[in-house]
C-alpha cells in the first residue's frame, strides 16, 4: 500500500473531495456491516475496521455491526475439550455449546469490538438479541438436502420470527454505535444460536438501510473463471445459483444478501475483509472492491 505521510497534502486534500458526493449522498443513511473472517482475527485489520466504522459515523452516516465468531467459538469448544459438530454447514448448539456461544460471543467477541470502536473514537454499545426484545426466534427446521422427507435436530440453532429493531434505532439517534451479536431468544426464554448473515440482512431489512456489507475471505463473488463480477443484479444472482456458479459456503451468505436487495435494501456489498480499509474504498470511492448486489 501507499505510505500514506508521503501523500502531498495537496493530494489528500483531492482525495477527501472526491468522496464529498458519497459522503452527501449517504448522509443520514443506515449501513448494517456484517463484521466476520480474517478482518476479525488480523489486529491491523481489526483496528482498520475501528476506523472505518468511527469514520462513516463521523461524516452523519449511522454504522449498525453485526458479528460472526465462529473461530472463536471453536477454540472455546476445544479448550473444553468439545468437539464441533456441523450439519449442512450449521453448527449443532446444545445446551452445553449454546452456554459457550452465548459467553463468547456475547462476552469475548463482542467487547473486543466495542473496545476497539470505543479507542477509535466512537462510542459503541453491544447488544443481543435479547436486549430490547430485539431478536424473536424459534428452532430452525433444517430439512435434508437431498431428501426433503428428512429433518435435522440441529439443536438450539434459530430461525428468525421478528426483529424489533426500537433499541438500535434509539442508540443510533443518541450517537451511538450499535454492535450485535447474533443471538436470539424464544417464547420460553431460551436462547438461540443464529447465523450473522441472516441476522445482518434480516435487521438492513427492519432498518430499511442504504447498505449491507458483507466481510468475508474472498473478493467477493466470483465467475466460473474466477474473475470478480463487481455489478450483480437479483436477476442474474439467480442465473449464478442456476448454474452451479454460486455453490458451497457462498450460498447462505448470498441468499441473505439477495432476500434483503428483494426486500428494499437498496444494494448490498460482498467485500474482501483481508484489504485494508476495503470497506471506506467500497463505499466512498468510485472503484469498485467486491460485488455489488443491486435491488433493481
Amino acid at each position: 500500500m501507499t505510505d500514506i505521510p508521503q501523500i502531498a497534502p495537496r493530494d489528500k486534500a483531492e482525495i477527501l473531495a472526491q468522496a464529498l458526493p458519497y459522503i452527501r449522498k449517504f448522509h443520514g443513511k443506515t449501513m448494517v456491516i456484517k463484521y466476520g473472517g480474517n478482518a476479525m482475527t488480523d489486529p491491523e485489520l481489526q483496528a482498520d475496521f475501528a476506523e472505518d466504522v468511527v469514520l462513516l459515523k463521523l461524516v452523519g452516516m449511522n454504522p449498525v455491526v453485526v458479528h460472526g465468531g465462529g473461530p472463536q467459538i471453536e477454540q472455546a469448544l476445544n479448550r473444553l475439550g468439545k468437539k464441533g459438530e456441523f450439519i449442512q454447514g450449521m453448527r449443532v448448539t446444545d445446551a452445553e455449546t449454546m452456554e459457550v456461544v452465548e459467553w463468547v460471543l456475547a462476552g469475548e467477541v463482542q467487547q473486543d469490538i466495542v473496545g476497539l470502536i470505543n479507542q477509535a473514537g466512537g462510542k459503541a454499545v453491544g447488544l443481543t438479541g435479547r436486549d430490547g426484545g430485539m431478536i424473536r426466534a424459534r428452532k430452525l427446521k433444517m430439512v435434508d438436502s437431498k431428501d426433503p422427507t428428512k429433518e435435522h435436530d440441529v439443536g438450539q440453532v434459530g430461525d428468525i420470527i421478528a426483529i424489533d429493531p426500537a433499541v438500535v434505532k434509539a442508540l443510533q439517534d443518541d450517537q451511538f454505535i450499535p454492535v450485535i451479536s447474533p443471538i436470539g431468544f424464544g417464547e420460553e426464554n431460551e436462547s438461540y444460536n443464529i447465523n450473522a448473515d441472516v441476522v445482518a440482512g434480516k435487521l438492513a431489512t427492519v432498518l430499511k438501510a442504504e447498505k449491507l456489507v458483507l466481510l468475508t475471505n474472498t473478493p467477493g463473488v466470483l465467475d466460473k473463471q474466477g474473475q470478480l463480477l463487481t455489478d450483480l443484479t437479483a436477476r442474474e444472482i439467480d442465473d449464478l445459483f442456476a448454474d452451479g456458479t454460486i455453490s458451497g459456503g457462498m450460498l447462505p451468505k448470498i441468499s441473505g444478501a439477495l432476500d434483503a436487495a428483494r426486500s428494499g435494501v437498496n444494494s448490498v456489498h460482498i467485500i474482501d475483509g483481508r484489504v485494508p480499509h476495503s470497506m471506506l474504498l467500497e463505499i466512498l470511492t468510485e472503484q469498485a472492491y467486491g460485488t455489488m448486489i443491486r435491488s433493481r
